[in-house]
């Protein structure tokens, strides 16, 4: 039986800047029209997290079960690794999923019906990224679905449920974020491209191949601080993003050095900073618009 801390590494808590940053832009955004609402940015949380978690349990049985995680070389997998039952971890995951669905249908609720198929869209997202007879994230589409569903639908449906609409302000904040998450996960199938093509799990990393995988990482950590020059015509405090410069650079010197395997890890904890740096700094930015 896994231990407590074994759970909470099976949680994955290093991916939680992932739900935390587009909440935090999503709320600065709302802010800058004078309509911020702090309970629904706390449920929007709430929200976020529990669908993570909910992600990356379901991904942790999916991936077991399948035996793509028989031979890792990251952090510890419950299934995979054998402390946890598959049973186990796919109720960790539906009950995970199950209490975002709850607090999403309190936003839906109180903000607009429409909102219950976005949350039935994002559930189903998160269970066949990795299960079901055809898994999207093994056929390359994981930073696609990361870029929707953690930068557009969790930034500016944050925005919107409390302001009641979107603006460009929002739009670009959600394309800044969105490429955080996808950097985030291309730095993670970067690591794994040995063990993903030896077990068919063809993600864009497998696809693109090592070196031009390297280059998207780079590409995708360009976007946030350009979008920070474009969030000036909102407010010149925006320009304080840039200030995450030096993190995210950081990040990109053991992808641009050429480390492999658990050489990236410390990419992977410094995309993630990067990413929820620059997302505290942009939403304050914003809110005091």
């Amino acid at each position: 039986m896994a231990s407590a801390a074994q759970w909470l590494e099976g949680a994955r808590p290093r991916t939680l800047p992932n739900a935390i940053a587009p909440i935090l832009v999503g709320t600065g955004a709302a802010a800058s029209l004078d309509a911020a609402v702090w309970w629904k940015a706390l449920l929007s949380l709430l929200v976020s997290l529990a669908l993570i978690i909910g992600v990356n349990f379901a991904n942790d049985y999916s991936d077991g079960v399948r035996g793509t995680d028989d031979d890792r070389v990251g952090p510890l997998r419950l299934v995979g690794s054998g402390v946890a039952s598959p049973a186990s971890v796919r109720a960790a995951a539906i009950a995970s999923l199950t209490v975002g669905a709850v607090f999403g249908l309190i936003l839906a609720i109180t903000t607009a019906w429409w909102l219950v198929l976005v949350g039935a869209v994002c559930l189903a997202g998160a269970w066949f990224y990795t299960g079901g007879r055809k898994p999207y994230g093994y056929s390359g589409f994981g930073e696609i679905a990361v870029f929707v569903f953690f930068g557009l639908i969790a930034v500016l449906g944050t925005e919107y449920v409390q302001a009641q609409r979107i603006d460009w302000t929002g739009l670009v904040g959600a394309i800044a974020v969105g490429s955080f998450s996808s950097a985030v996960l291309v730095t993670n199938n970067l690591r794994d491209i040995p063990t993903d093509s030896l077990t068919g799990k063809t993600t864009l990393a497998v696809r693109l191949g090592d070196t031009r995988t390297r280059t998207l990482h780079l590409a995708l950590l360009v976007v946030p601080f350009l979008a920070s020059l474009v969030l000036v015509a909102r407010t010149p405090w925006a320009l304080v993003g840039l200030l995450a410069a030096p993190l995210a650079v950081r990040s990109n010197t053991p992808v641009r050095g050429g480390q492999n395997g658990p050489g990236l890890i410390p990419s992977l904890r410094d995309t993630g900073l990067a990413m929820l740096l620059w997302s505290i700094l942009t939403g304050l930015a914003l809110g005091i618009a």
